[in-house]
């Protein structure tokens, strides 16, 4: 495994300087990844759309959980919704599918260790139904393979969805609007929150949300 997050970290300092010095937004501080992933998981489950933006960022063309766009893939809508409004884009763009490696198999007709979103799989016919905003119209998807090894923290919040769903997967698009590359600074992940129709912006351990 060749490990992508090769961006450079921002502090807490960092971070709570850039949303502590702007009044367009409230945010809380949680003390521990388990209390925020739980946080973040109950609010994916009420269907809002969260900003995922965590230690450094990673390289290439793909956002694999730390500058992602994350959201439940349960309703069909969501998928409309989020290109519709938030990404601004064309209404076939599909969304890859972040899933737990242990529980790949049970989804798609492939059990191949994919961490950098590049294999395509067929959806299994008794999952289409569940997760339709991350299933293409010919019922394939692009998913993304992850382990508490390649990210900690992402694995954590997808692990409290799916104790709270059965659903060990979560709709994942890079943390960018229509005209921009992906998110960098944590500058960069407060605009691009403000401009969006994201619901929750999610800064390492910070709940930010729009006053």
């Amino acid at each position: 495994f060749f490990n992508p997050y090769l961006g450079r970290p921002y502090s807490d300092i960092e971070i709570f300087r850039v949303i502590s010095q702007n009044d367009k937004v409230r945010y809380e501080e949680y003390n521990n990844d388990t209390l925020l992933t739980k946080k973040v998981a109950q609010l994916l489950n009420e269907d809002k759309v969260i900003g995922w933006y965590q230690g450094g960022a990673e390289i290439g063309p793909r956002a694999l959980g730390n500058r992602s766009i994350l959201a439940s893939p349960k309703p069909d809508w969501m998928r409309d919704h989020i290109n519709n409004d938030v990404k601004l884009r064309e209404w076939y763009r599909p969304f890859a599918p972040a899933v737990l490696f242990e529980r790949q198999s049970e989804i798609f007709d492939l059990d191949y260790f994919s961490p950098y979103m590049l294999v395509t799989a067929q959806v299994n016919e008794e999952w289409r139904d569940k997760i339709p905003a991350v299933t293409h119209h010919d019922n394939t998807a692009r998913y993304q393979s992850v382990t508490e090894q390649t990210n900690s923290k992402f694995y954590k919040l997808i692990k409290e969805f799916d104790n709270l769903t059965g659903i060990p997967v979560l709709l994942n698009t890079s943390f960018n609007g229509p005209t921009e590359p992906i998110v960098e600074t944590p500058e960069d992940a407060l605009k691009s929150f403000l401009e969006l129709d994201i619901d929750v912006l999610v800064m390492d351990n910070f709940v930010i949300r729009k006053k």
